[in-house]
């Protein structure tokens, strides 16, 4: 009895050994989550037996249980690199099937889907073209590739302060060639529905009577609208359009693009005394853009930029939890798969209720202590030479019974 005891101690210091070296093993390993060996001692009981005098059967190992703790985060410059801080899993799709993981070392493929090195495709919600995205769903992440389409011109956004003392010009007959028929100017550029840049230029001209200018609208050498009247209030308050929005013919590129039709809207514009000024001007046009970038937010949210400073929303990571996420089956390259002890897979979002959040261009690393790998490895081998030496020790005494004569 005490040969077999001490042999089952081996086998438990050796499966201790084990669990410990292939945590040590894997310290670099990217969402690499620990194990622990659990252990049960035996204790055979049969009909007849007296518990108070039996003696234990010796000890087992009970099962290796991961520990789903959070590992370092550590920053890369890849921005397919993903890290969640919290809870949850990655949703992978595979040619094996839905897989889950904690690695983030996303890259992609000739296609332009994001995967793991094993071509598992990191899954998202769709978006659905209002901001949202449709949760009920889930599809593959693409990185789209191609370019970003231009859009023309419809609205100008123009808030500016035109000098109550101003003078009309000198110059009667309004020329946008000659400065001294206009008080002021300003340019923007516009686009077309191909891409094309045009400059676009609005002259103010002060009118003869008060709280009054006139304004007009050149793209390129072609005037496209003018003289339209702003007036203001006595207090300085635009008075005239309301609403603040001047309407302009439409304006032929003439280079296949469909007709220009922009109008200017002025609100906030103001007729106080001191200089010229302009305190916003922009327009909602861009020309064609190519893929400069790809982001992901700490919600998960993954974003194309394009060179024309638009993004494009690609999609939201799917995140998975377990109600007991040490069920999970292990399925090996710091993978899991459902099982029926882990419990069905929770999808959300990240930053959710339950959820963490993700970091983008970082990758969460193991969760192991070298130093208590180490103490664990030492004492997994005391306990080893312990069991050894008893089975020595009942050699021995094996030994000594065998001698007696």
């Amino acid at each position: 009895m005490p040969f077999r005891i001490a042999l089952s101690g081996l086998n438990a210091a050796s499966s201790h050994l084990n669990v410990t070296s292939n945590n040590i093993a894997n310290v670099n390993t990217t969402g690499f989550k620990g194990s622990r060996a659990e252990f049960a001692d035996l204790f055979a009981v049969s009909t007849g037996d007296i518990s108070d005098t039996s003696t234990g059967n010796g000890v087992r190992l009970q099962r290796v249980s991961q520990q789903f703790t959070q590992g370092n985060i550590d920053f890369t410059e890849n921005n397919l690199d993903l890290a969640i801080s919290g809870e949850g899993f990655f949703t992978l799709e595979g040619a094996d099937g839905r897989v889950f993981t904690r690695a983030g070392n996303f890259s992609l493929n000739n296609d332009g889907f994001v995967q793991n090195n094993l071509g598992e495709r990191l899954q998202v919600y769709p978006p659905a073209g209002d901001g949202s995205f449709n949760t009920g769903q889930l599809q593959d992440l693409r990185l789209v590739t191609g370019e970003n389409p231009p859009q023309a011109t419809s609205g100008i956004r123009a808030e500016l302060n035109l000098p109550a003392d101003a003078e009309p010009p000198e110059v009667t007959d309004f020329d946008p060639d000659d400065p001294l028929s206009f008080n002021n100017s300003r340019s923007i550029t516009v686009y077309d529905s191909l891409g094309n840049r045009h400059d676009a230029t609005t002259y103010f001209v002060k009118s003869e009577d008060t709280n009054e200018w006139e304004t007009y609208l050149y793209i390129g050498d072609e005037e496209i609208g003018g003289p339209d009247t702003l007036t203001f209030n006595a207090d300085g308050s635009l008075a005239t359009p309301d609403p603040a929005t001047i309407d302009y013919t439409p304006f032929d590129p003439g280079n296949g693009a469909e007709p220009l039709e922009i109008s200017i809207d002025y609100r906030g514009s103001t007729q106080f005394g001191g200089s010229f000024g302009v305190t916003e001007l922009s327009q909602d046009g861009f020309a064609v853009g190519r893929l400069t970038g790809f982001d992901v937010d700490g919600d998960g949210v993954a974003s194309a930029r394009f060179s024309n400073g638009q993004t494009e929303q690609l999609g939201k990571v799917a995140m998975a939890k377990f109600d007991n996420p040490q069920g999970l089956q292990k399925v090996g390259d710091t993978r899991w798969a459902e099982s029926f002890a882990a419990g069905e897979a929770q999808l959300g979002e990240a930053g959710a209720s339950g959820f963490g959040e993700i970091q983008a261009g970082a990758l969460e690393g193991a969760n192991i202590d070298l130093t208590q790998e180490l103490v664990e490895m030492i004492t997994a081998q005391r306990n080893f030479q312990a069991n050894a030496q008893m089975i020595s020790t009942s050699d021995a005494i094996t030994q000594t019974i065998i001698n007696i004569r």
